[in-house]
């Protein structure tokens, strides 16, 4: 008769073992139904626990696997994960999926999980359900009960526009493309929060599909008559598309507009002038998400409450974006 084991009754159960050794183990973090429930199927089973042998500390990380755009960000957060978890003595285990029964099936054998970037609802709810510590590092509903360790989008839109106004532009165009990404929003949001309040200035967004190139959405915004001296994008890899058209127009950057990106990726060095941008700080994000992860396991935060720590981001002035030029400098060359 085969071994019963932990992961044994997880999978009867559909818990993670996590939340089966708690309940069997007497400790919080399991509901009583579930502490009943579990050590109920443990019996009929005939499950031994003196010996089932120490558990080893296994955290898990699963990324959005078609998230490319992100790829380098979730590489920042990768090492931030690894470096931390090595010095509180954790395993951790990586997982490269969108798939729910993959993650599903890889969460149960961790002690905590940690969802990076994009995943869609019902999945995390799932991994959620499974009764073990979950932290997000990506976007939820508000109030959801998961705990998340985050970037500052809101707080950088802000600063890129004290940083755009301080330098006198008064046209300035926040360009953005694939919708569903909440943290280009949010950007959108931190960058019209300082700027309405200037009866001066005018701002537009600019929707850069992959069908529309991006010269005709400028060109629809001059023949509304907005000339902006300044462009915000949503991250670093539209920011190289908008300085590359500029560029090409015969435009000078940063005299006739200024580009700001997000990111700071490698390619934020390898296009001329270097790209002024904001540094999301991958690494400690993911130092974030085990120093969470290892406080839930560790019962230092209240069971019921979930937590939110934000990880400022940082400005990086380069030479993409410099004083404001003159006024509709960047139809200049238009038609030509």
């Amino acid at each position: 008769m085969p071994k019963v084991t932990l992961a044994t009754i997880a999978e009867a159960t559909g818990l993670s073992k996590f939340a089966v050794s708690r309940a069997l183990s007497g400790k919080d973090g399991v509901s009583a139904a579930t502490r009943e429930r579990v050590r109920r199927v443990a019996l009929d089973m005939g499950y031994n626990q003196s010996a089932e042998p120490d558990e080893i500390s296994v955290l898990g990380v699963v990324f959005n696997n078609a998230e490319i755009i992100n790829s380098e960000l979730h590489l920042r957060i990768q090492g931030g994960v690894q470096v931390e978890a090595q010095r509180r003595g954790y395993e951790v285990r990586n997982c490269w999926s969108s798939d729910r029964r993959e993650i599903l099936a890889f969460a149960r054998s961790c002690r905590g999980i940690a969802l990076v970037g994009r995943h869609e609802r019902d999945t995390i709810l799932a991994v959620g359900a499974l009764g073990l510590p979950v932290a997000r590092s990506g976007w939820v509903e508000p109030l959801d009960p998961f705990d998340v360790v985050s970037g500052t989008d809101h707080e950088a839109g802000s600063a890129v526009a004290r940083y755009l106004l301080g330098l006198g532009h008064r046209t300035i165009a926040y360009v953005h493309g694939t919708p569903g990404y909440r943290g280009r929003v949010e950007r959108f949001y931190g960058l019209r929060e300082v700027l309405e309040p200037h009866s001066d200035v005018a701002f537009r967004e600019m929707r850069f599909q992959s069908e529309t190139r991006f010269l005709e959405h400028l060109e629809l915004a001059h023949s509304d008559g907005f000339f902006p001296t300044a462009f915000f994008c949503a991250h670093d890899g539209m920011a190289l598309t908008v300085m590359s058209e500029l560029l090409r127009l015969g435009l000078r950057i940063p005299e006739d507009a200024s580009v700001v990106g997000f990111g700071d990726y490698s390619a934020a060095t390898q296009i001329w002038p270097p790209m002024t941008t904001v540094r999301v700080q991958g690494h400690e994000i993911g130092a974030g998400l085990v120093r969470m992860l290892d406080d839930r396991l560790r019962g230092k935060l209240p069971a019921d409450i979930p937590f939110r720590l934000q990880v400022a981001s940082t400005l990086v002035i380069r030479g993409s974006a410099g004083p404001a030029g003159p006024a509709g400098a960047s139809g200049a060359n238009l038609g030509r």
